[in-house]
């Protein structure tokens, strides 16, 4: 209408969005071949790492060539996790209602969720249940077993619960690479579940679709998913829904007042949140005897940073692409790790460990997970995974908690030395929390991320380029002092390296502190002792 195109171009304008005659300047330009868009996945460790759906099992067979020792359901290639989860579906219906609509022609033809896969729905917003409820595909998803579990982070973060005892044990048994799909954002290494070794990220359809197969070894482009109740197969075409079946569930379905009716009440909270007790008190009241939330050490820490570090050891030493999901604790809390032996000791069963991210208020937990990572590898040690480094002075092998522990009972400080590209990922705060109480000076890396660069000079541990890789290839058992006369924005510091023999040399490194407000942080000891000391001079 003249009156809508009104509204267009005076918004645009406003927003200085209208083109009109003028003929903007890019300083790139990229051109998208339509034709050559397909249907993908990532995986299976890494968002970033996009593969064709038709190119997954071969993806999956050059990541794991572990050769098969059957062809029963458990051998490497079972899909064990299915789950639609809230990252990717809060504000787009038409992925969720697809999802609906496959399972919906799915149970029609009679296909069936495959045994060994646990599957779960959970909705970023209560809108979505709504929809899926009015529509009737609600029914459909439920009896494939996405029945809805909640409405927040579940999967992606760890929380898909333990697979069943036969599951996981057939697993362990014969160390196969079992897989999970999921429709979240984040795949990284040991952060699904600690049996799953590979994770692929998917559309919701294609979560379901997975949850059919069993298996991620199959082209779906071109095999069956299954037969139907007359044997024939089912290819994904047959049941993948149109554009119209999408839009038209979407009319009749999703109306604005499903969203007023669901959080006219947002800031009430559920009566379970409403009958916690409270109290007015402008400062909380620690617990002492609370495992899940305890006053944090970080303002009784030394408020200046050393900036000559001696005779310093090798807490790890690294390869490329480590994540901060390798760093950050994550995911189900190990009976047997160091953050499980400490909550038995404080009294609690493992039936109520919980997991990393609901304990992330209790740093005696947080720095027992830090490194603890179940697919990191120590290059210190050979052929282990694990959170585990080497005592050097001893030579013992232990736990990284207990090594570092050691270390601060023997004041000896603590280097992190890895590859390229250190630090990419998502578990941002706890991945430099964690080095800190662990007693780490620095992190010296052929190359680190940005966001976490800035996260460890915001904890006061100091971020250290070598691009020539120097420290990688040290043994391990040398001693390191590093050498600042007057620490300046990405100034040189020299590093020396005393071998077991006594033998010495110097490499030079280069700061990653790269402004003057970094550095300001970086000299109270990080941006927290500096907004306290901010505090205290303007009181």
């Amino acid at each position: 209408s003249a009156e809508q195109l009104e509204l267009v171009e005076a918004y645009s304008k406003e927003q200085c969005l209208w083109r009109g005659d003028h003929q903007p300047e890019f300083t790139d330009s990229i051109k998208v071949d339509l034709s050559k868009i397909t249907p993908a996945l990532a995986g299976p460790k890494r968002p970033q790492d996009m593969i064709a759906l038709s190119s997954v099992p071969k993806t999956f067979a050059k990541s794991f060539p572990q050769p098969r020792k059957s062809k029963t359901p458990l051998s490497n290639g079972a899909v064990v996790i299915c789950a639609i989860t809230s990252c990717t579906n809060t504000s787009n219906p038409n992925v969720m209602i697809s999802a609906g609509l496959l399972a919906k022609k799915a149970v029609t033809k009679g296909l069936k969720t495959k045994a060994w896969v646990r599957t779960s729905l959970a909705p970023g917003s209560q809108v979505v249940s709504s929809y899926l409820k009015k529509s009737g595909l609600q029914a459909a998803l439920d009896k494939l077993g996405f029945h809805n579990v909640g409405h927040g982070c579940t999967t992606c973060i760890g929380n898909s619960g333990a697979l069943a005892d036969e599951i996981s044990q057939a697993i362990a048994a014969d160390d196969l690479a079992v897989c999970s799909v999921l429709s979240g954002n984040r795949n990284f290494e040991g952060r699904i579940n600690q049996d799953v070794r590979a994770n692929f990220l998917a559309s919701p359809p294609l979560v379901v679709a997975y949850a059919l197969t069993g298996r991620i070894d199959i082209d779906l482009t071109s095999e069956p998913l299954g037969t139907d109740t007359q044997g024939n197969p089912v290819y994904l075409r047959d049941i993948w829904p149109s554009k119209a079946e999408v839009a038209e569930v979407i009319s009749t379905c999703i109306h604005p007042q499903m969203f007023a009716e669901r959080y006219a009440d947002v800031f009430l909270g559920p009566s379970a949140w409403q009958k916690i007790q409270t109290t007015s008190a402008e400062l909380y009241d620690w617990q002492a005897d609370s495992t899940y939330i305890r006053k944090p050490p970080f303002f009784a820490l030394p408020s200046k940073p050393a900036l000559t570090i001696k005779q310093a050891r090798l807490l790890l030493k690294l390869g490329d692409s480590i994540t901060t999901d390798h760093i950050s604790p994550a995911g189900a809390i190990k009976s047997d790790s160091p953050a499980g032996n400490y909550l038995r000791g404080c009294g609690v069963p493992v039936s109520e460990f919980n997991s990393y991210g609901a304990r992330r208020g209790n740093h005696e937990v947080m720095i027992r997970g830090t490194f603890a990572n179940i697919r990191i590898k120590n290059l210190l040690l050979d052929n282990v995974e694990g959170g585990y480094t080497r005592h050097m002075p001893t030579g013992e092998q232990m736990t990284v908690y207990d090594a570092a522990m050691r270390y601060q009972a023997e004041q000896t400080p603590l280097l992190i030395v890895a590859g390229k590209n250190y630090g990419s990922g998502s578990s941002r705060d706890w991945a430099a929390k964690g080095p800190l109480l662990l007693g780490v000076k620095a992190v010296v890396c052929e190359s680190i991320e940005r966001i976490h660069r800035s996260n460890l000079i915001g904890m006061g541990v100091l971020p250290l380029e070598d691009p020539t890789g120097e420290l990688v290839t040290c043994k391990g058992d040398e001693l390191f002092s590093l050498h600042v006369d007057a620490l300046v924005p990405q100034s040189e510091v020299a590093c020396t390296i005393t071998a077991a023999d006594n033998s010495t040399k110097t490499v030079m490194l280069r700061n990653r502190i790269d402004t003057d407000n970094e550095l300001a942080y970086f000299m109270q000891g990080g941006i927290l002792p500096y907004v306290a000391q901010g505090m205290q001079s303007e009181s």
